[in-house]
């Protein structure tokens, strides 16, 4: 491995395995840049960046900003710029400053799924593989040439947030070989084919509500992509009473008319089972909840202390 003096722009949980494995392979991490602290949590105390935190650790120098671009003339000089879920638009006069230019790592296979949730739309759109790519960064969003790709499968009833960790760690080889190649002169960029590119809009709290009479398997995998965040959050209802507010984590499909004739979201008993009732006569398999104020755990412990019944009903919210 060739060292490189490297500025890396991060923010986000995506970036840590990546700096972890540049500082690994001896390359020298001249400057982290970084979003600036935001207030979290329930007392909402100033918090770092999960990069910022990370790079303290490794006595990194950081700098924390809301516009890097503003900075463009007091950045370090470089071999090569890596930016990862950074949060901001780099402007050309930061990117083509390093010797070596600027690369990014993306949650998919480009051209598919750029934009702001690459990880949520993969499960959203029941994609079997998805992956990472390392791309030279550009003023158009994710457009940019790719230099290095890698293949990564989809489980069954995967969770957004277990890809995404999945995925973070599979980034960080792929970009200590990018830079390796880069170099070496050896990168060989590939243009993306721009007319197959799909959009991975930016979510919200209104895209987790859960229509009911819609397919089971497009319910199952909402529940699935909308996992952690913005979680698609329900009330137990029996009668017009809320008994308990959950967050689904888990779920898959049942076969069609699972739920023949049940109204959509009542929880209905197949053998011995209970499923909730959803579109065209399908139905969904509850597979782990989180209840409010507590760690996701499996429908059965969940049920234990919080029975199911034929005849109460699952209402988003």
């Amino acid at each position: 491995m060739t060292p490189l003096r490297v500025l890396f722009a991060g923010s986000g949980e995506f970036a840590v395995p990546t700096l972890r494995a540049l500082v690994g392979a001896g390359h020298a991490v001249v400057q982290v840049v970084t979003q600036p602290d935001r207030p979290a949590g329930r007392g909402r105390a100033m918090t770092p960046t999960p990069t910022a935190q990370v790079a303290e650790s490794l006595g990194l120098l950081i700098v924390r900003t809301d516009d890097v671009n503003a900075l463009a003339d007091s950045l370090p000089s470089c071999d090569v710029m890596v930016v990862i879920a950074f949060g901001q638009k780099i402007a050309d006069a930061v990117i083509h400053k390093p010797r070596l230019g600027a690369i990014n790592l993306h949650a998919s296979r480009l051209p598919q799924h750029r934009g702001a949730a690459p990880i949520n739309w993969a499960i959203l759109g029941g994609d079997p593989i998805t992956g990472n790519s390392v791309i030279r960064l550009a003023q158009k969003m994710d457009a940019g040439d790719i230099l290095a790709q890698s293949e990564v499968a989809i489980g069954e009833v995967e969770t957004a947030g277990e890809l995404h960790d999945r995925l973070a760690e599979d980034g960080a080889p792929l970009v200590l070989g990018v830079l390796q190649s880069l170099a070496n002169g050896t990168v060989m960029p590939v243009v993306q084919e721009h007319s197959k590119a799909t959009l991975a809009r930016k979510l919200s709290r209104e895209s987790s509500r859960i229509d009911w009479r819609t397919e089971a398997e497009l319910i199952a995998r909402q529940i699935r992509g909308m996992y952690p965040w913005p979680g698609c959050r329900v009330e137990l209802v029996e009668g017009e009473k809320a008994i308990d507010t959950l967050t689904l984590v888990r779920a898959r499909a049942k076969v069609p008319n699972d739920a023949s004739g049940a109204v959509p979201g009542a929880l209905v008993e197949r053998d011995g089972a209970i499923h909730i009732a959803a579109g065209n006569g399908g139905a969904i398999e509850i597979l782990e909840v989180q209840p409010a104020g507590k760690r996701p755990m499996p429908i059965a412990d969940y049920r234990r202390g919080h029975p199911w019944r034929a005849g109460m009903s699952l209402r988003s919210i």
